[in-house]
């Protein structure tokens, strides 16, 4: 007898393609745990949440920020001898 789990994948391959791939990204999505947080976790999300829906900070690009700090360190490190 075929479990729940087998007619499911029986029914998802009569699928396209796209829709099989479709579906496989929300089961993907509806598996992820996300642990909770701590409180004060949860205090500063939303205490950044909150500068930024007020324009009260400052965006920049990932690569521009990964520049900024690798250039930081760089100046931080003792120079070679």
């Amino acid at each position: 007898m075929p479990t729940p789990l087998d007619l499911v994948e029986a029914e998802a391959m009569k699928l396209s393609p796209e829709e099989r791939s479709l579906l496989a990204e929300r089961l993907l999505v509806s598996a992820q745990y996300a642990p909770s947080l701590h409180p004060a976790w949860e205090a500063e999300i939303d205490r950044r949440v909150a500068a930024m829906e007020a324009g009260r900070s400052r965006f920049m690009p990932a690569e521009e920020a990964m520049a900024k700090l690798a250039a930081h360190i760089q100046s931080r490190r003792p120079a070679a001898t």
